[in-house]
């Protein structure tokens, strides 16, 4: 076997380098905790579906993170699969300082799920399950709701890099 990353590098850094090959839609996950007129919220790459019955899909969030107690506790969290040209807004909601959600759109239902405008796809979902994971916890979240918008290109993160489909 030929490996081209160097040997050299922690495991750490040559395994998210190796990650890194395969292209990932990119997801805004967020919530208007209970009395607050702020959002909170987050973007990831890490976002699958997981079943139709019950409709599952599932997040992947560092355990270090900052921002995830405060989403755990959320009853319902808003998912939007982030659309081509909303680089910003999966910067924004990355930046470890800072208001996250400043010059981002978004809008609240009733549930406090939270979804950006100019996505993909939006989900309003419930906590199923956490399952503890090394170093990061999967989220198996329960779809409430979806509303899709067809006309728009989602967003794509490949080698640590924002792409677009091209036809």
């Amino acid at each position: 076997m030929i490996e081209t990353t160097p040997s050299e590098m922690p495991l750490a850094l040559r395994l998210r380098r190796a990650f890194s090959s395969f292209p990932t839609g990119v997801v805004a996950v967020c919530a208007l905790p209970d009395g607050e007129d702020s959002p909170v919220g987050m973007a990831m790459n890490s976002f699958t579906s997981i079943s139709l019955d019950p409709a599952l899909v599932a997040i992947s969030v560092a355990n270090t993170s900052r921002t995830w107690p405060r989403l755990a506790e959320a009853t319902s969290v808003g998912v939007s699969v982030l659309g081509h040209g909303q680089e910003h807004a999966s910067r924004s909601l990355s930046a470890r300082e800072g208001d996250r959600f400043e010059n981002v759109d978004w809008v609240a239902d009733e549930s406090g799920a939270v979804h950006l405008e100019g996505a993909a796809l939006w989900l309003t979902c419930h906590f199923h399950r956490l399952v503890e994971a090394g170093d990061h916890t999967i989220a198996l979240l329960g779809i409430d709701g979806l509303q899709h918008f067809d006309e728009v290109e989602p967003l794509v993160f490949h080698q640590s890099r924002y792409r677009s489909i091209v036809a």
